[in-house]
């Protein structure tokens, strides 16, 4: 029996195109009526970070410091042999009305205590980078399968016909750890995979047609392309690349007169700047990026992913802390810890915060034990993540780690229950968003997540 998925699939694919992704948006908007976001910002932290360093403090670890990591079977390192217990380097002090404990690292991100859920208590299954980076972005340790942002787009359809509903914008020093399988459609049709914008600059190379071209002249080369395109499209069916190629060169055209305009943030007032720290030359990076997302979803796009680390150098230019974590957290969180307030600030004071879904989140933990006595290695066993906006309860704490911070202790959460949880704030539930694959219906949660019922 199919499910009312795998019928709008079909849908889709027999009317094509954005007719064909209203249709799907009016059935999936008719699934559940109560949605609580419409649009994610997603910060992804590439590298992993430390979560006993940041928002999970541990005065064990001080008390037992320089004694073995011991009661808790093998522990497992991928560089070297396992060092002792090693306090945190950063102090912590507690926030808000709600006294959340953050550390010095994040003062700005802490002083919105009380509209953060924070997370302690998620895991991973993987203490490798790229892995751990595909189970954030598509719930599986394998390439090949839908991003978040393809099953959202997919979901909900597009909000706006002249900009993607998928925009992922990355570090100025490269692409994150995989890639873009990040932001891959996987299995699905091509066109729900994310667009990547450059932070800087023209955001898509190749945008504008070269100026010996007129409108009328390119208008009418994309006609004919397109009646190429429906001729092939017609004799091989089953092809959702040359469907989507099609839909982009059109999204593209479309684009020319708007994509200009919604990242060009020369437009905000000087205080929104200063806001975001586009006079630091620390913060202006990443503040660029933040106020780009802001900009993006103000315009109807769906999700934005945000990559802070990208690998130029990966010791450097991730929050990947193996030599030494007070340098390597001191230096990433300066650059993003006020552009993510202000991006906060700014959502909330413009109306925008109770509709959009902000997450934090890296692929993995740290290690509670020192690696070459400065460093911490992976630990896909604990890690901490915090949600704010669509209307969920801030100022709460939820689950917790051992004294060491090693593992997931009182309510673990696991990948598959954050994107439960993710899609049930957009009004999706996570067991009926399916697509039929290789005789399957295939599921963002798999066959797992339970929905986090704090949230």
């Amino acid at each position: 029996m199919q499910t009312n998925r795998s019928r709008r699939k079909l849908l889709f694919e027999a009317l094509g195109g954005y007719s064909g992704l209203a249709l799907t948006s009016l059935l999936a908007e008719g699934a559940q009526p109560n949605p609580r976001a419409k649009s994610v910002i997603s910060l992804f932290m590439s590298g992993g970070v430390s979560h006993v360093d940041s928002f999970d403090p541990k005065p064990a670890l001080s008390k037992y410091a320089g004694q073995p990591l011991t009661g808790k079977g093998e522990v497992v390192v991928r560089q070297g042999h396992p060092g002792p217990l090693m306090p945190s380097p950063f102090t912590f002090k507690k926030y808000g009305q709600c006294g959340m404990e953050v550390s010095e690292l994040f003062p700005r991100i802490a002083s919105h205590a009380d509209d953060i859920a924070l997370l302690r208590s998620v895991y991973s299954k993987s203490n490798d980078h790229v892995q751990a980076h595909f189970a954030i972005s598509t719930g599986m340790i394998r390439m090949g399968f839908p991003s978040i942002g393809s099953w959202i787009s997919y979901g909900l359809g597009a909000e706006t016909k002249n900009l993607p509903a998928f925009v992922v914008l990355y570090d100025a020093h490269g692409a994150p750890f995989g890639g873009p399988a990040n932001w891959s459609a996987g299995f699905m049709p091509a066109t729900y995979q994310g667009t990547v914008f450059r932070a800087s600059g023209t955001p898509i190379i190749d945008l504008n047609p070269p100026a010996s071209i007129d409108a009328s002249q390119q208008r009418a080369r994309l006609d004919l392309l397109h009646q190429l395109n429906d001729l092939d499209a017609a004799a091989h069916p089953g092809n959702s690349e040359l469907t989507a190629r099609i839909e982009s060169y059109e999204l593209a055209y479309r684009m020319q007169g708007v994509a200009p305009e919604a990242v060009d943030i020369a437009l905000e007032s000087e205080a929104t700047k200063k806001l975001y720290g586009l006079d630091n030359p620390v913060t202006e990076p990443f503040a660029r990026q933040c106020i780009m997302a802001r900009r993006l979803i103000e315009r109807g796009v769906r999700m934005v992913q945000l990559y802070h680390g990208g690998l130029g150098n990966q010791n450097t230019d991730t929050w990947d802390a193996h030599d030494d974590v007070k340098t390597n957290h001191t230096k990433h969180a300066a650059e993003v810890d006020q552009p993510i307030s202000a991006l906060l600030t700014d959502l909330k004071a413009r109306g925008l915060l109770d509709s959009t879904l902000v997450t934090w989140q890296g692929e993995f933990g740290r290690m509670p034990i020192s690696q070459r006595g400065l460093g911490r290695d992976h630990n896909p066993g604990a890690m901490s993540m915090w949600m704010t906006g669509a209307k969920i309860k801030g100022g709460q704490v939820i689950g917790t780690t051992d004294e060491f911070g090693y593992k997931a202790e009182e309510q673990p959460i696991s990948i598959h229950d954050l994107h439960a949880t993710i899609l049930n704030l957009l009004g999706l539930d996570h067991t009926k968003l399916t697509y039929r694959f290789n005789g399957r219906d295939m599921r963002l949660t798999d066959v797992y997540g339970e929905i986090i019922p704090q949230i």
